[in-house]
């Protein structure tokens, strides 16, 4: 027996060499890793429980409100490009010469020039209002063939179609309010320019590209 038996213990207890039992229980393995399981668990719901509280007293997870912003960017973009797309200019026809009234007045000293201008544009489709003298503002006012005058959206309209029946005009705008053009004859006016001429300059002016027009809304 070694000396390390204590008394009374024998046969299978004897030890022997270096070896001495363990009078502890062995450890359950099995138990240990559930424990450690079951409290991962137990962190993970706390965790998530707290963030939920979070979410619903800070009114909505920042993800969602950056998804709510991104929706919401992602709208006004598309209106601000639909509202620019509305707002551009579209092409505005020019009129023809039967849709334009023309006034014709003479500033010159020499007579019947307005009369004579007046029946000229007529044969080549233009309306006329009315022939005379030109009003105090203009006689013997206008140096050049002649002063195309009307309101300021006649400007890239009727006056320019008019245009073509003169060279060499001037074009200003008034404050009228109706659709009528004047042509006032100025010092140096001969006659019109030829019609063979004028009709193709009025066919090449057809082919350019036309006015642009805003609409109102924008």
């Amino acid at each position: 027996m070694s000396m390390l038996t204590p008394p009374g213990m024998g046969g299978k207890y004897r030890i022997t060499g270096r070896r001495f039992p363990h009078m502890r229980r062995p450890r359950n393995r099995r138990r240990i890793v559930l424990a450690v399981a079951s409290a991962a668990t137990a962190l993970a719901l706390a965790g998530w429980g707290t963030l939920q509280l979070v979410d619903v007293f800070s009114g909505g997870s920042a993800d969602g409100t950056a998804r709510a912003a991104h929706g919401k960017g992602t709208q006004g973009t598309k209106s601000g490009k639909e509202g620019k797309e509305d707002c551009k200019a579209v092409p505005r026809a020019l009129p023809k010469p039967d849709e334009i009234t023309v006034n014709v007045y003479n500033a010159t000293p020499r007579g019947g020039l307005a009369k004579a201008t007046a029946d000229e544009l007529r044969q080549r489709g233009f309306k006329v209002g009315k022939w005379e003298n030109a009003p105090a503002l203009y006689d013997r006012k206008v140096e050049g063939t002649g002063l195309l005058l009307g309101a300021p959206e006649a400007v890239d309209g009727a006056l320019k179609v008019l245009g073509t029946q003169l060279a060499g005009t001037q074009v200003k705008n008034d404050q009228r309010t109706n659709g009528e053009v004047d042509l006032i004859i100025g010092a140096q006016f001969k006659e019109l320019t030829p019609r063979q001429d004028a009709d193709r300059a009025l066919t090449a002016l057809g082919g350019q590209p036309k006015p642009m027009v805003t609409p109102a809304k924008c």
